[in-house]
Parts: C-alpha cells; structure tokens; sequence
C-alpha cells in the first residue's frame, strides 16, 4: 500500500490597477503589447519600483492565514531563459519572502477539518504569453510584469480530494479579500502540482513531480490521479527508478495523461541572486493597519451563520463557498427573508432556474432585494409557496418590476379572509353531501378531498392553512 503527498504551488494574479515594478495598467484583453514599457520590457537603465499595492495586498492574505508578516523582505533574480521572459530572468522573493508559513483548513466528506500548512507567499513579476499560430510563434508581453503572489503550501496534502478541498478554500479566501479575481479561465489562478508516493510508514518522501499550470479544480483532480497511477504502477514493476523522475510535466487535457516537459531544476540552476536594482521591501505601520482591514472570511461566515442563523453547516458551507452567493442570501435577509426559508429559495428555487439557463448569480436576473421580498411575501402568507414558483419563474423571464404589483397582475394574492373561504368551503360540502356523511362515520382521509376541492375552486388562491382551519370548524 502506499501513500500520496501532494503540495501546491499556487499562482495568484493580484488585481492592482498596474504592473509589480512599473505603471503599466494590467487590464486584460488588451491588444497585443500595448501595456508595455522599458522597465516591463527590460531595456537597458530601465529600473524597477515596488508596486505598494501589490505588497499590501500579499501582507493582507499574510493575516487572514496567520502567517509571519516579514516587515523587511527582499527581491531576488531568478535566471531562466524562456522567450515570454523578455529580461532573461524573474524577479521573485528567495531569500525571504513577505509572507512566510501561515495554515489553511479544509473541509473533509466527514465532516471534519484539517489543516494545511503554508510555506510561503512571495511576490514575483509573471511571465508574457506565448501563442502558436501554424507554423509562427508569436510574444504578447501585456501579462509580463503582472505581479503574481506564489502561494507555497506545505506537503501536507494525501489526496485528490484534500488537494481540490484546499485549492478551493484559497481561492474563496483570495476572492473574499479582493486581492485577486482569481479567474481560472484567464489565467489569474492557477497552480503546479508536486505529486509523489511512498510505502505507507516510510517517513522519507518519494520522488516529486511537478505537474505544470493547471488551471481547473477538475483538472487538479484527474492530473494527480493520472499521475498517482504512473508511479504506483513503475514502483509494483520494479522500474520506480528507471520512469520517475524528479522532473517537470504537463497535464494533456484531451489525453488524460501528463506528459514529460523538462528535467525540474534545482535552486543552484537558476542562480539565484539578490536583485541589484530593488532595495529590501520596509513595510510601513500605515501598511499594516490598511492590511488588516479584510471582510469576514468563510470559516467565520459559516461559524455566524450556523450559530446564530440556525441554518445547517452544510447549507452554510455552499452558500459562503462563492463570495456573490454569501452577499447575496445576506442581502435577501436584510430585505425580509427568514434565514432558512431564504436558503431554500436560493440554493434550491434560484439556483435551479440560473443553472438551467446556464446564468450564475452575477448574471442574475432576479436580484438579492427581489428574491427577499418574494420570500417575505411567502412567510407573511401573502402568496403561497406555489405562486412564489410562479412569480419567480416570471421575474427570470421579464424586466424587474415592483413585486406588489406582479402579484395582484398575475392574481397570486392569497385569500386569507374567513368569509371568502368559508363560502368556498360551504359549496363544496353542499354538493357532495354523501361524502360528508362517510368522512362523520370515520374515513378521516377524505378529508384531503375537501381541501383539495376547496383549492381547486379557489383556483389556488385560498391560503391552505385557513382552508385547513376552516374546514376542521364545518366538518366537526
């Protein structure tokens, strides 16, 4: 039997207005090489200045980890010569970074936690983008000089499940303090997986790989499995040695294999050495006190919300799992919503209905206020269950509109008056006389009949709590 252990090396794109070491806008999309200048494209006497944004933003995730804040830290040079790097070298954080160690803690299937230890975070400059056309290569250095935080995990990791349960605890935590869109499609979250095995009680770690830029939690999943696979199945051959090595591979989406890209170089092949250019990083006291302002993070949402809420832990963990979800159902409450009742309707009713229309709640045509006042609606019996269906399936379909005055459009009004009911109620029993008398003699179950007769001549409109009431008083 044997064991996996898995760190995580996670790239996290900061979303300052300009780039780590000069005044180039990082916007996205741009046409190609228009956000560049000497410092980004490192032309002769072109010198680097420290973006203050970007450092704040690093000391910021540095406290909602409990890491060590260094308020002294220094740029290093890291040699390596690929043709996005226009300098022939990175400058990143080696010697010492400005956050160092620090914890994560995971949601296990159990029901458990447990904790993920950082290594580090540094700042360092990220790469261009290189794109392949036919036969032509081409440079877009936009992206060159985006400050990136690299987030070390320790290897604490023994699962495909433990690894994806963390990657998705930071990249809640990242959006939740705004230091990052954290967007994995465009390449501003992204990660390398170090993967090894060893025989379960052997204390020395096997060999590790690392698995290159994925970019995809489902993606995450099925490189480690793939390569956990690999390895497991070289050392039961007898040819661990031979096959794997400690190197760099790529993760082939459409083959479903990683694939070998380069020997993994050690610290001494990229000749680390302290950048010439940029003095130590001296944080300020006005820094730390603006690090410290940060949102209420998950864990501490999901604590308020199932012990002063009373909505289950489960629930609370898929509502503050999305940073626009939580302020969401949090701003249905404060339009009127009842918390559980509010949970329903949002994770089960408004989900559905934007899933289905591939919508997320970003995109939402039904908005937080809305969706409260509809639930309230519901709670305070001025429509029922059913009508709210019917309202929010027309408030997806059409303009916003005042929820008072779409129901009395679409007669969803519940009739909640004695009177209105009890002549409904009379009919009924009038005209079906013969089952009256079988429900006195006894067959207590027609008197689902009664209701359901009742609702039908209300055409849904009667409240069924009244109609229940009120047909216990005529029946009795």
């Amino acid at each position: 039997m044997f064991e996996t252990v898995i760190g995580l090396e996670v790239h996290v794109q900061l979303n300052t207005k300009t780039k780590l070491f000069c005044s180039c806008p990082t916007s996205f999309a741009e046409h190609q090489n228009i956000n560049t200048c000497p410092t980004c494209l490192a032309l002769p006497g072109a010198l680097p200045v420290v973006n203050k944004e970007a450092a704040i933003k690093a000391m910021r995730l540095g406290y909602a980890i409990n890491g060590n804040v260094n308020h002294i830290s220094y740029f290093d040079r890291k040699s390596y010569f690929y043709p996005d790097s226009p300098s022939a070298y990175q400058i990143t954080q080696l010697t010492k970074a400005i956050v160092q160690k620090g914890e994560v803690f995971i949601d296990l299937k159990d029901g458990t936690q447990k904790r993920i230890g950082m290594t580090q975070a540094h700042l360092e400059a990220d790469a261009g983008k290189n794109m392949h056309e036919g036969n032509h290569s081409k440079v877009d250095l936009n992206r060159a000089g985006t400050p990136l935080l690299e987030i070390v995990s320790d290897p604490d990791m023994r699962s495909s499940d433990e690894a994806v349960a963390y990657l998705k605890k930071l990249h809640s935590t990242v959006r939740y303090l705004d230091i990052s869109d954290a967007n994995m499609q465009e390449g501003s979250f992204r990660c390398d997986v170090n993967v090894s095995i060893r025989p379960k009680g052997q204390e020395e770690f096997g060999t590790r790989v690392e698995i290159k830029n994925i970019n995809s939690f489902r993606f995450v999943a099925a490189a480690i499995a793939y390569e956990v696979q690999r390895q497991t199945e070289a050392y039961e051959d007898g040819v661990y040695e031979q096959e794997v090595h400690q190197e760099t591979r790529l993760w082939n989406v459409a083959e479903g294999v990683t694939k070998s890209m380069r020997g993994k170089e050690e610290a001494a092949d990229y000749r680390y050495f302290p950048d010439p250019d940029l003095r130590p990083l001296v944080v300020t006291d006005e820094m730390i006190a603006e690090a410290k302002i940060m949102p209420e993070l998950p864990d501490a949402k999901v604590k308020r919300y199932v012990e002063e809420l009373g909505i289950k832990s489960d629930d609370a963990h898929v509502i503050t799992s999305d940073k626009e979800m939580a302020y969401y159902f949090e701003e249905m409450l404060e339009n009127g919503a009842v918390a559980k009742t509010a949970v329903t309707w949002l994770t089960s009713e408004l989900l559905g209905r934007l899933n289905k229309a591939g919508l997320s709640i970003e995109t939402s045509p039904v908005d937080a206020k809305a969706l409260g006042t509809l639930v309230s609606k519901i709670a305070d019996s001025t429509i029922s269950g059913k009508g709210g269906k019917e309202l929010l399936d027309h408030m997806m379909e059409n303009e916003s509109r005042d929820i008072d005055v779409l129901i009395d459009e679409l007669g969803l009004a519940q009739v909640s008056d004695d009177g209105a009911i009890l002549a409904i109620i009379d009919e009924i029993l009038a005209a079906n006389q013969d089952k009256v008398e079988q429900y006195k003699s006894g067959k207590d179950k027609l008197f689902g009949f009664f209701v359901g007769q009742t609702m039908k001549a209300s055409k849904g409109s009667a409240n069924p709590g009244k109609v229940n009431e009120l047909l216990k008083q005529r029946l009795s």
